[in-house]
This record gives C-alpha cells, structure tokens and sequence, in this order.
C-alpha cells in the first residue's frame, strides 16, 4: 500500500536539479470562473443584468457603484452612523419592492449627460437674456409688467431652491440604489439651477430698468399673503423624512398643482400678452426639466404599484400620501388667484389655468394606475 504524502511532502525538481517540498493545489470554489454571473456565457463580462440585449454606458457607470448586503457586499454594511443602521437601508421609506435594483432612469442620466444637458440650458438662457439686453427689451415692459416680474417671478426662485436643497437633495442620499439616487440628485440639481437662472436674471432686469425693485421677492415671499400658502406648503415638503414620500409629494402633487400651474399657466401663458418674449424662456426650461423629473418618478413608482409582492400596498400607500399632500398644494394653487387679475392683459383665467392642473394630475395617477384622491375635487 502506497503511503499518502502531505502536500508538504510531495517532492518538485526544479530545472536546477534541486528537488523542493511544495503545497498542493486545493481548489475552493474562490478561483475566477467558479461563480455564475449574468455574463458568465458571454465573451464580455458584467455583473448585472441590463435592461435590453448590451448595457448602456449608463447602466455601466451607474448599476451597483452603490454597495447593497443584498448584493455582493457579503460581510453587511461596513460603515454605520450613531443610533442609525448602516448604509442605505431600505426601511428608510414605507414604501416596499421585492427587489429595488431593478430601476432604470429612462434619461440614462450619469455625469457626463448631466454636465452636456445643464450646459446646454445655461447658454440657452444666458443667450436669450443677451438678447434681450443688446435689444432693449427690458425697457419696453410696462410698469405693471415690471412689478409681476420683480414681486412673483423673484419669489418663485425661493420654492425652487428650497426643493432643490431641502427636498431632493436629502431624498436621494437616503434612496437604496445608486440608480434611483442619480435620478434624483439630478431632480435636485435641476430645481437649483432654475433658482439661480432666476436669480441672475433678477440681477439683469435690476441693471436695466431703473423701477425695478430687485429685492421685492423677499418681501413677498416672507409676507405677502398671496405666496404664504405656497411657502408653507414647500417649508412642510422640507420636513419629509422618508425619501420616496418626498417625491411622490413634490413631483405628483406640488409641481402640476402649484409649480406647472405658476410657470406655464401664469407666466409662460401671460408674459407674451405683455410683451416679454425673456421670461417665458426661462420657466420654459424649467418645464423641460419637469418632463425629464416625471420622466423617473413615474418609472420609480410606477415599477413599485406593479410590484408582484408589494403593489397592491404600494397604491394604497402612495393614495394616502397623495391624499394627505394634494390638498396642501391646492391650497397654494388657490392663493394665487389674485395674480391673474394683475397683468393689463391675461389670455388665461386662474378658474381654467387651475382645472387644467387638476387634470394633468389625474393623467399622472392613471398611468401609474393610482385611484385619484377625492381630496383633488374639493
């Protein structure tokens, strides 16, 4: 009978002649090749599996930069924070899904795209105001015109950048994927930039016309009664804790029943009527954005109604929510009345202009087959 030899025992001549003891091989399963993966067949390697036959470079730079225990990260979180759970943990919304890594921006947006797209809408605006300025424009407005831009189009930078900063910006650190967290830093990114194109353009109008009062948006955003409701509507939105009600609540309730109402069907509908070509400009990229915003949140939660595990709460979740924030925002649509009646000439009335965000709402929630609120009649 032939004696087992150790791995240490096992001898080895090398080419010099001199014979050595070396381990033996032990294959464990922890070699390359031993795990199957969604590529494991393919003459290209990935991880994931992406959404059509080849992944998209967004899919590439996007899909699992952010660690998940359920995903690869096999020894947990290996980071925590003081009374918290570690990471991104998913009970940091009430809202459920068998599996979040299955969402994809339907803009693809990654940092490449949001730098060409944001620049882009910069020159666009930055031109227009150019524009505007080497013609003359600013100084053709009348008075009356001049104040509506000073005292309501200065204020509406204020709700912006409070969802941009306040709103957005926590809701995407705390979302579980880094998919859905790009879209809505994005989302956040956005809601800055149109508060500080309006800012800059309070600035020119301020430079070039000498009865303008380029800081009347405080004083209406910190007193006047009519921009009150829309302020505490978007100083409650701030205070928001679980990141997907954030969005459900600024992007299905806030933004067409107060947003959309105030840039396109007040500003974008009366500032040709008198006589300003600018402004409609920069709400008019602001509008752009919303698109792309409704884009990813109808996605997001419309992936989630459809859920085979959790739809079912989802929606009635998500009809809770809305039914606890709709009225809130028609409440600030409501406070805008008064402003209608201002412009020396308006095409549109707030009665219709208020109806037909109404109906943009119950558009929304059909596709993403959510029973409409009996809040949104009242």
């Amino acid at each position: 009978m032939t004696d087992t030899l150790s791995p240490a025992q096992t001898p080895t001549q090398t080419p010099t002649g001199r014979v050595r003891s070396v381990p033996r091989l032990v294959f464990t399963d922890a070699e390359a090749g031993a795990l199957e993966f969604p590529s494991s067949n393919s003459r290209s390697f990935n991880y994931f599996k992406p959404q059509r036959l080849r992944a998209t470079m967004y899919e590439d730079v996007t899909v699992d930069v952010q660690p998940d225990p359920e995903r690869y990260l096999t020894q947990h979180w290996v980071y925590g924070f003081a009374k918290a759970p570690g990471g991104y943990p998913t009970e940091w919304t009430a809202a459920k899904s068998s599996d979040w890594h299955w969402f994809r921006d339907p803009n693809q947006e990654w940092e490449q795209t949001i730098y060409k797209n944001n620049a882009r809408l910069v020159r666009q605006v930055e031109q227009n105001i150019a524009n505007a300025r080497n013609e003359g424009a600013f100084e053709r407005w009348s008075a009356g015109w001049s104040r509506i831009v000073a005292w309501h189009v200065g204020a509406w930078m204020h709700p912006e950048h409070g969802l941009g900063m306040h709103v957005f910006l926590p809701a995407q650190r705390d979302a579980p994927t880094n998919m859905i967290n790009n879209a809505i830093s994005v989302n956040s990114m956005h809601k800055l930039r149109i508060a500080q194109d309006l800012a800059l353009f309070n600035l020119e109008v301020s430079e070039a016309r000498s009865d303008f009062d380029g800081t009347a948006h405080l004083e209406a955003w910190n007193g006047d009664p009519i921009w009150q409701p829309v302020r505490e509507n978007a100083e409650k939105l701030t205070a928001i804790r679980d990141w997907c009600e954030a969005v459900v609540a600024a992007n299905l309730a806030f933004e067409p029943l107060v947003g959309e109402f105030f840039r396109s069907g007040f500003v974008m509908a009366t500032a040709a009527a008198n006589g300003d070509y600018v402004t409609p400009t920069i709400m008019g990229v602001a509008e752009s954005d919303l698109e792309r915003d409704l884009a990813y949140t109808k996605d997001l939660i419309g992936g989630l109604t459809r859920d085979h595990q959790h739809g079912t709460r989802n929606i009635e979740l998500f009809g809770e929510w809305l039914s606890r924030w709709i009225p809130e925002s028609l409440a600030a649509a409501r406070s805008l009345a008064p402003i209608f009646s201002e412009p020396e000439r308006s095409p549109v009335t707030f009665d219709d202009t208020l109806a037909r965000a109404r109906e943009r709402v119950r558009e929304i929630l059909g596709e993403l087959e959510i029973p409409t609120p009996k809040e949104l009649d009242q």
